[in-house]
């Protein structure tokens, strides 16, 4: 029917018909079309694309107030987003500079995408600035702490045998948290001494074991996982005393316990031992490209933070031993 098209009325009388224009479909398909490839293409996180989807719901949000849409948006635009974000508008908290240095690289993927895609011309995040982080150097245990947090799990009980395993691996092959408890029992190849991770976006790495770490592996999967398995199967190859496989929480609760039993239970977290991994290696002479390899790190510059935190024990240890170095 045309625009102004006559209708009728029960009273015969005739009226015009103003048809509204039709709707912009917001944000929403863009997002899940960005999103799509990204698990897609990328091998991204579920919960990193939760974050990126509620993260651009918000820009969308922001854009519909000011009159705009995502297409059209300008670097004006973005920026007052970031503005908006970092002072807290309409009585919102500030958000917090790590949190929204996400968002930022949120929104410039988001629009290289769509430049990719030919549905704007012009990427508007180009001179886009993101706050900068604090590079905060994260905490590692000395040698001597290491070795005081291993020899914690005494004993040949299942439990004890297990905990020495999971505890040695961590350290030896610098796992997160999630990437040892998601370790499958034909993950780790105890004749080659390797070991399969997979890390974020499910990206498969393998890391050498280190002997020690081996010989712990070796004794608890013969003593110590078939008696915590019972008459149950699993995959998983650190299981829970009812035979499940081993969870985060379950996994930081461990740490915790040996941490406080060897007086480190304010130093150390579950992630401590794979930053303790990096420097140690860094300090024994591994090179920065084989310890990016190692930690499945997608960018060298996350690698080289530990570059600065060698350098600082470095220069300690030359502080306390030559007998000429003054501070």
């Amino acid at each position: 029917m045309p625009p102004h098209a006559q209708l009728a009325t029960p009273a015969g009388e005739a009226r015009a018909a103003v048809v509204p224009p039709p709707r912009p479909a917001g944000i929403e398909p863009l997002v899940l079309d960005f999103l799509a490839y990204l698990e897609l293409e990328r091998g991204l996180s579920r919960n990193t694309l939760s974050a990126y989807r509620s993260d651009l719901l918000q820009l969308g949000e922001f854009l519909a107030r000011r009159g705009s849409a995502a297409e059209r948006a300008g670097h004006e635009d973005l920026a007052a987003f970031l503005d908006d974000l970092a002072e807290g508008g309409e009585g919102r908290a500030p958000v917090a500079a790590t949190t929204l240095s996400r968002k930022v690289a949120c929104v410039r993927s988001f629009y290289r995408h769509l430049r990719r895609e030919g549905i704007i011309a012009h990427d508007p995040t180009a001179d886009l600035r993101g706050p900068r982080r604090p590079q905060r150097l994260p905490r590692v245990l000395s040698r001597d702490e290491v070795n005081r947090l291993l020899a914690q799990p005494s004993g040949g009980e299942p439990l004890a045998l297990r905990d020495r395993a999971l505890l040695e691996v961590m350290y030896a092959c610098g796992l997160r948290a999630s990437e040892a408890v998601g370790l499958e029992l034909g993950d780790v190849d105890l004749e080659e001494g390797l070991l399969r991770a997979r890390g974020k976006g499910s990206k498969e790495r393998l890391v050498p074991v280190g002997r020690s770490a081996l010989a712990a592996l070796r004794v608890y999967c013969v003593a110590g996982r078939p008696q915590l398995l019972g008459a149950r199967s699993s995959t998983r190859l650190f299981v829970s005393r009812r035979g499940e496989g081993l969870t985060r929480q379950g996994l930081y609760k461990i740490v915790q316990g040996h941490a406080r039993r060897a007086g480190l239970e304010d130093r150390m977290s579950p992630h401590t031992l794979r930053h303790t991994f990096a420097t140690h290696l860094l300090a024994g002479g591994c090179d920065l490209r084989s310890l990016q390899e190692m930690l499945g790190h997608a960018d060298l510059s996350t690698t080289q933070v530990y570059t600065h935190l060698s350098a600082d024990r470095l220069k300690d240890a030359y502080f306390s031993a030559h007998p000429r170095a003054t501070r």
